[in-house]
């Protein structure tokens, strides 16, 4: 049985984090769900097609766990550490807008 890691803060789970994703591809396939997660919702709001909302956390997720059983090999953060993940999807995006994390 493996014991989960127990974080105190977000600032301390980010860096774990983004050691858990070091492969480009996973990366690229995390920003791409993420991109499509804020397309999505803005064309369900400007449309008011609210069922589109049901296809965010496929967009999303879909995409990111791609990432981490093809490329990275490795078992989502999300799975561990929901909310610290889900923080750090973003947080990793708007680095990589930022350039601050090669894409």
């Amino acid at each position: 049985m493996t014991t989960t890691k127990r974080f105190s803060s977000f600032g301390d789970f980010y860096p774990y984090y983004l050691s858990e994703h070091q492969n480009q591809t996973c990366r690229r396939l995390h920003f791409i769900g993420s991109t499509l997660v804020l397309a999505l919702l803005l064309l369900s709001v400007a449309s008011q097609q609210w069922m589109l909302l049901w296809l965010l956390p496929f967009a999303g997720y879909g995409f990111a766990w791609l990432g981490h059983f093809a490329f990275e090999k490795n078992k989502p953060a999300t799975f561990r550490y929901p909310l610290y993940s889900l923080m750090g999807d973003w947080v990793m995006y708007k680095d990589i807008l930022l350039g601050r994390i090669k894409l």
